[in-house]
């Protein structure tokens, strides 16, 4: 038994000599026939793909705006800057959009036109007194109110309509002497009369109250104050009975006949509106109703709180219609403008740093556009610069076209 286990080693050991002979001498021919294979140089560049591009630049994509002329870390963010490549058909900050991309997104364009923008600037005012048809009626002397004939404020009157019935002490001695100086001038004594006459209207009487004198040839006790225009009171200072100065102000009389409508106008519109500009004043008091005037006159004073300025618009009145206090919408005429681009308001882009439109070139080919802009009225905006006629601007959907512009870095 011993026997044939020492024999079997033997030959199990015979065997691996014969295979590792045998690998050996194969070995040996594949050195001996195989082609030598030369190594690469180090030296030679590793040939690029074909058709690969060159970056422009890297940037941080949260940092779009700041460009880097070689890889590496970016400043901003713990991130590698990533490369921006270019085209031949595609220019630095345009954008290029499939046409099935823009009818989703609702890309919708407008040419660029020349024509007049119309002007018609309409504001909100209020009714008030025209001051410049103001009387105002006060006691040329000292003396006593013995009857009022208008006893309350607001009350409308006429034109040589009585007011009030005055004693005045001093227009009585006035009186007198030119009576008596009227008799002396007939009976031959010269200039006593015109003197005499002079007196009274030194005493503060008024030529109608001087020929009352006259042509009643007596002394009149009691002298009336009529009304010098057509209006209303709107000052009542005179009572029946109180004693009243030289100079007291009795009733303050605003004429009807053309009332003043305070507008304010926004201050970038007010150079649209000049003196003499035509207006047309409606009020929801009298529907229907035109009431026609023009600008008296723009005040040099803007209000701080709404940055609009004051104009003071003149308005016929026709039968005191308009009182102070109503509401009035005025539409300013437009003036004669000159032809100039236009674009729809919509168009345009304002960022607080630049004014934008995102131009249609063509091919779903958009790039941003800095432009100028001037009025503004009816959807339509007034392009200075930047733009020619003809030309296309996107007019829904450019919000999305220029945050991809600005990733691409478009000047902002």
């Amino acid at each position: 038994m011993k026997i044939t286990s020492n024999r079997s080693r033997l030959i199990a050991l015979a065997a691996v000599v014969v295979l590792a002979g045998a690998g050996a001498g194969l070995y040996w021919l594949g050195t001996q026939h195989a082609p030598a294979v030369p190594a690469p140089s180090p030296a030679q560049p590793t040939p690029t793909a074909a058709g690969e591009r060159k970056p422009l630049y890297w940037h941080d994509p949260m940092v779009p705006g700041q460009k880097f002329d070689k890889p590496g870390k970016s400043p901003f963010m713990d991130m590698e800057l990533v490369p921006v490549y270019g085209s031949a058909n595609t220019d630095e900050g345009q954008v290029v959009i499939n046409p099935r991309v823009q009818q989703n997104l609702g890309v919708r364009t407008a040419e660029v036109v020349r024509g007049r923008l119309p002007s018609s600037l309409v504001a909100v005012g209020s009714v008030a007194y025209n001051e410049r048809d103001l009387a105002l009626v006060q006691a040329r002397s000292n003396g006593f109110i013995e009857k009022l004939h208008v006893r309350a404020p607001l009350d409308p009157v006429r034109k040589g309509q009585a007011l009030a019935e005055l004693y005045v002490p001093e227009w009585i001695a006035a009186q007198e002497e030119y009576l008596t100086a009227r008799q002396l001038q007939q009976r031959g004594v010269e200039g006593v009369e015109q003197a005499a006459r002079q007196r009274m209207r030194l005493a503060g009487m008024d030529e109608a109250q001087i020929r009352l004198v006259e042509s009643g040839g007596k002394v009149q006790l009691r002298l009336t104050l009529r009304a010098p225009v057509d209006g209303i009171v709107t000052e009542l200072s005179a009572r029946e009975g109180m004693t009243v100065s030289a100079g007291a102000p009795l009733f303050r009389i605003n004429g009807l006949s053309s009332v003043w409508v305070n507008a304010e106008l926004p201050e970038s519109l007010a150079a649209q509106v000049r003196a003499g500009t035509a207006v047309e004043a409606r009020t929801p008091a009298l529907p229907g109703t035109v009431f026609k005037g023009k600008v008296a006159a723009l005040l040099p004073e803007v209000n701080a709180a709404t940055r609009t300025l004051k104009a003071r618009v003149e308005l016929a009145n026709p039968g005191g219609r308009l009182v102070p206090g109503m509401f009035a919408t005025l539409a300013f005429a437009p003036a004669q403008s000159e032809e100039v681009l236009l674009v729809p308001t919509e168009a345009v882009i304002r960022t607080g740093t630049r004014t934008v439109v995102m131009l249609a070139e063509g091919e779903g080919k958009f790039a941003p556009v800095v432009v100028e802009t001037g009025a503004e009225a009816h959807g339509q905006t007034e392009i200075r610069k930047g733009l020619a006629p003809g030309q296309k601007v996107v007019a829904s959907g450019q919000f999305l076209i220029d945050s991809e512009a600005t990733l691409k870095g478009a000047p902002r």
